[in-house]
C-alpha cells in the first residue's frame, strides 16, 4: 500500500489511475511516498524520509525545490501539455480583445443601460470607438513551440494569419506536429521585427528572466501586440509600462498580473486562467498520477523536472531504481557493492540514464536481494537513493 498526500484540491480523477487497494490517498496523510500539488509553496517544505516522489499538476514547477529534492532522491513530475489546449484558448482570446476593442465596448455598454429607447441610435453612434483589425492576414510570432506553442501556433495558420516560430530546442514530436505552414525563424531580432503579435510560450529560469526588457521591446514592430501566458518574469513590468505609454507597442496581454501592471495603459491583465478549466484540471491530475504509478511500481520516470527520463519497463524480475551523482566510476562503485556481496546475485539487465549531474540506474536481478544489500548500496556516498522493488 502506497501512501499519496494530496496538497491542494484536485480533482477526485486519481481515483481512476491510483487504485485504493494499492493506495491510500488524502490531505492528511502520514509518511507519503508520493506528494500531488498545484500551486501550493513547497519550498519550505519539510520532507519526510519516506517521501519518493512529488507530482506538479500543471507545467510550471517555481513552486517545487527541484535541486533540493534531487539531492534527497525525491523525483520531481510536471505534466507539459495536460492543460496546453486550454491555455492556447486563452491565447487566441487575448489576441482577438487586444485586437478589436472588445472589454471598453463591453464596458461602455454598461453606461447606456438606462437610455431606454435610443440605446440602439447610441450604438451606432459610438461604435466607432472600438474599432479594431481582424487576425486574418497579420503576422505572429510564437516564441517557444512546446505543447501551447505549437498549438497556437497550428491554430493561427487556420485563422489566416502568417506565422513565425523560434525555438531553438525545439523536440522532434512537437517538430513533427507543428504545420509546415509555420515559417521557421533562427533569429529571434528577425522576428520582432516582422511580427504584428508576439505571444511567448517559454518556461521562465535564470536565461529567461525578463527576456523582454527595453532592449527587446524595441526590436518589436511599431504598434505591436506582445502577449504573455507562460509566467510573468518573463516581462520587465516596468519596462512594458513605459513602451506602452511612449507608443512603442499597442498592447500588452498577460495572464500573469501585478499591482504595477493592473489599470496601466495599454495592458490587458487576465487572473491566470491559462489552465482554469475542468478539462485541464483534470488532464492535468489523470498525468500526474500516471507518473507517481510509474515510478512507484516500476521504477519509470516520465516527465521529470530533476531527474532523467527513464523507462525500465515492466518489472519481471527483482529491481532495485538507484538515483545517483552522474560522475565517472559511480556505476562501478554500484555495481562493485552488488556483485562482492555473499548473495550471489547476478546483474540480469541494467538500464542507465543521466541530466545533468543527477543519474537513474535500474538494475534487473536474478535474485532478490537481502535489505542489508540494498542499505549499503543507499548509503554509498555517490547515491541519492536506492529501492528494492519486487517482481
Amino acid at each position: 500500500m502506497f501512501n499519496v498526500k494530496l496538497i491542494n484540491s484536485i480533482s477526485p480523477v486519481y481515483e481512476g489511475e491510483l487504485p485504493s487497494f494499492n493506495y491510500n490517498i488524502s490531505a492528511d496523510v502520514d509518511k507519503p511516498e508520493a506528494i500531488i500539488v498545484r500551486s501550493a509553496d513547497m519550498h519550505s517544505y519539510e520532507v519526510n524520509k519516506e517521501l519518493l516522489c512529488v507530482a506538479r499538476a500543471g507545467a510550471g514547477y517555481n513552486n517545487i525545490p527541484v535541486d533540493e529534492f534531487a539531492d534527497k532522491g525525491i523525483v520531481a513530475f510536471n505534466t507539459p501539455g495536460a492543460n496546453a489546449n486550454a491555455v492556447k484558448e486563452l491565447a487566441i482570446a487575448g489576441m482577438l480583445i487586444s485586437s478589436r476593442d472588445i472589454i471598453a465596448g463591453v464596458n461602455w455598454c454598461d453606461t447606456i443601460k438606462n437610455e431606454g429607447d435610443n440605446v440602439g441610435k447610441l450604438v451606432e453612434k459610438g461604435k466607432s470607438q472600438f474599432v479594431g483589425p481582424e487576425l486574418s492576414g497579420k503576422t505572429l510570432g510564437v516564441i517557444g513551440l512546446g505543447a501551447v506553442g505549437r498549438l497556437v501556433a497550428n491554430t493561427c495558420v487556420s485563422l489566416g494569419m502568417h506565422v513565425l516560430g523560434h525555438d531553438p530546442y525545439i523536440s522532434v514530436d512537437n517538430a513533427w506536429q507543428l504545420s509546415r505552414s509555420v515559417e521557421h525563424c533562427t533569429d529571434l531580432d528577425s522576428m520582432l521585427s516582422r511580427a504584428d503579435y508576439i505571444s511567448i510560450h517559454v518556461p521562465l529560469t535564470d536565461s529567461t528572466k525578463n527576456m523582454f526588457n527595453s532592449e527587446t521591446i524595441s526590436k518589436m514592430k511599431p504598434n505591436a501586440v506582445l502577449m504573455n501566458y507562460s509566467r510573468g518574469g518573463l516581462v520587465n513590468s516596468a519596462d512594458v509600462i513605459a513602451a506602452l505609454e511612449s507608443g512603442i507597442i499597442r498592447r500588452y496581454v498577460t495572464d500573469f498580473p501585478d499591482a504595477s501592471l493592473i489599470g496601466a495603459k495599454g495592458v490587458i491583465t487576465i487572473p491566470h486562467l491559462g489552465a482554469s478549466t475542468p478539462e485541464s484540471e483534470d488532464n492535468c491530475v489523470v498525468m500526474a498520477s500516471q507518473q507517481i504509478k510509474a515510478y512507484l511500481e516500476t521504477g519509470t520516470i516520465i516527465n521529470s523536472v530533476n531527474y532523467p527520463n527513464c523507462d525500465p519497463g515492466a518489472v519481471t524480475l527483482p529491481r532495485l531504481v538507484i538515483l545517483h551523482k552522474n560522475l565517472p566510476n559511480v556505476i562501478q562503485g554500484i555495481l562493485h557493492t552488488i556483485t562482492a556481496s555473499d548473495e550471489n546475485i547476478n546483474i540480469d539487465n541494467m538500464l542507465n540514464k543521466s541530466r545533468g549531474q543527477y543519474a537513474c540506474s535500474v538494475l534487473d536481478l536474478d535474485n532478490v536481494p537481502s535489505a542489508k544489500l540494498v542499505e549499503s548500496v543507499d548509503v554509498l556516498d555517490t547515491v541519492y537513493r536506492c529501492r528494492f522493488i519486487a517482481k
